[in-house]
């Protein structure tokens, strides 16, 4: 089957297509360069919920703020027990990284393979919720960090919409 043609049945499938890039010339953004508008105001604001991330997971947490171009000021971490409503005027997004982390948000019981892909919300509160694998799952499956990115992705567009 011809590259071309093996493109065209994917698209029609709705599957997106990856590609391997090279990253010898590519520069990575680094959190100086995130810092780089200091008189950006910022425009959205999510809210990150799980267990606090160190080492490694802090590390991929950092990689996907800085994928999702997000400023410091638009974003917190919070723990899953802290449902304060933010004190924002900005449009808001909620994300749960880990099934415990999404049951005690949203109040509901299901598993996290249920609560994928769903646009929950917090429970007693009008914020979107999304709720995703937690970062540790990540790192011992490498797999599912292309779910988690879908995840982050469905939280985009919901915070668009609002």
């Amino acid at each position: 089957m011809h590259i071309d043609e093996r493109s065209r049945y994917l698209k029609e499938m709705g599957i997106t297509e990856w590609s391997v890039r090279s990253t010898a010339n590519d520069s990575a953004p680094t959190a100086e360069s995130q810092h780089a508008i200091p008189n950006q105001e910022p425009k959205v604001y999510w809210l990150f919920y799980g267990q606090a991330p160190g080492g490694d997971q802090e590390r991929l947490f950092q990689n996907m703020i800085l994928a999702l171009g997000l400023l410091p000021k638009e974003w917190e971490w919070r723990s899953p027990t802290n449902t304060q409503t933010p004190n924002t005027h900005l449009p808001c997004v909620a994300f749960a990284f880990g099934e415990q982390a999404a049951q005690v948000l949203s109040g509901e019981q299901e598993p996290l393979t249920q609560l994928r892909d769903v646009v929950l919300e917090i429970a007693g509160q009008d914020i979107p919720l999304i709720a995703s694998f937690d970062l540790a799952h990540c790192l011992n499956r490498p797999k599912d960090k292309a779910l988690v990115w879908q995840d982050l992705l469905l939280a985009r567009s919901v915070l668009q919409s609002l």
